[in-house]
């Protein structure tokens, strides 16, 4: 089989020829039929993940159909369309298991990190890391959504934000395209915020209510005029930018990173006093995954997507770093 494999940190993906894996205990074989390329795809090719052994294949978007399972897998069978996120599997028995916690599993499993993920035809996962992917769902659709969709999605949804309160989306990318959506479809007031006017019109076309040009105005104030939001989803990357959204926040209001900014995020400590708060949300396990697509195919929430062949992978990798994919790319198998 064909996969676009990490030789060597800060190396280049290299098409190579691997044999076919075999399902073994407890694991499902999955054919490929899309794979998502993620920012995060960064911390393999870089070779910057701790523990990270290459070579190896990322791809933690995957979207197939099960091939074959292993023994004692009895949740799937040969056929059924499915999907691995970046929670790549639990132990079942630390803690955090126990407690129900799986993402926070102290033994816990990465996709394309931890073992090969989608950047190849076929590939096997333990069966608690499989969702299933509903009918209406294409597989081009799919990846994205067990990425950048269970993030934004899952994240609004355990924000403790009620239909009516308002939700400001903070930045129009490949997460902030899917937030945007989701808020609007779970009954929010939709306020988008992105710098400058040139995605007014695809924000609404989106599901906006209302978009604060933040080079314009100062977003905060503009918040505080609409009553203040009840929750911000910070989805750009920048410290600086988020910084500025605090003041914004209703009384109670939650700040809500799902971005992982590189430069520090200040706040003033008065700012907070009221009770308001900061909180990150990381993705979600398989179960949270059908969720989110689950969701997604009642609703309508579909991610913008830009399409490339497994061999391509270089040049979606570099698009996705230089921010010029719309809105998120995925590779895609001969014949899918």
């Amino acid at each position: 089989m064909r996969a676009m494999q990490v030789q060597e940190a800060n190396g280049d993906f290299v098409l190579v020829e691997k044999e076919m894996p075999v399902a073994a205990v407890g694991q499902v074989l999955i054919k490929v039929e899309a794979c998502g390329v993620c920012h995060s795809d960064a911390f393999i090719k870089f070779g910057q993940f701790p523990g990270l052994e290459l070579p190896r294949v990322p791809g933690h978007e995957v979207a197939g159909v099960v091939d074959a399972v292993g023994d004692g897998v009895t949740a799937f069978k040969v056929g059924d369309r499915v999907g691995v996120g970046w929670h790549g599997g639990h132990c079942f028995q630390c803690d955090r298991c126990r407690r129900g916690d799986f993402l926070n599993c102290r033994n816990g499993a990465i996709c394309g990190i931890s073992y090969d993920g989608g950047y190849q035809e076929y590939m096997v996962a333990p069966w608690e890391a499989v969702a299933r992917i509903p009918d209406g769902l294409s597989p081009i659709e799919a990846g994205p959504l067990l990425c950048a969709g269970i993030t934004t999605y899952n994240a609004l949804r355990n924000a403790g934000a009620r239909p009516g309160d308002t939700v400001a989306v903070h930045g129009i990318g490949g997460l902030g395209h899917l937030g945007i959506q989701y808020a609007n479809r779970m009954g929010f007031r939709t306020v988008a915020l992105s710098r400058g006017d040139s995605k007014r019109a695809l924000a609404e076309e989106l599901g906006a209510h209302h978009y604060i040009d933040t080079q314009k105005v100062n977003v905060a104030e503009a918040l505080t005029a609409m009553g203040g939001a009840d929750v911000i989803l910070a989805t750009a990357p920048n410290g600086k930018a988020i910084s500025e959204l605090t003041d914004g926040l209703s009384a109670r209001g939650t700040l809500l990173l799902v971005a992982a900014a590189h430069d520090p995020i200040e706040v003033g400590a008065f700012s907070m006093l009221s009770g308001r708060r900061i909180q990150g949300w990381p993705s979600g396990s398989s179960a949270d995954s059908e969720d989110t697509m689950q969701f997604s195919a009642l609703t309508g929430v579909r991610p913008r997507t830009e399409t490339f062949d497994l061999e391509q992978a270089n040049e979606a990798f570099a698009k996705v770093m230089e921010n010029t994919v719309r809105f998120r790319a995925v590779l895609t198998m001969s014949g899918s």
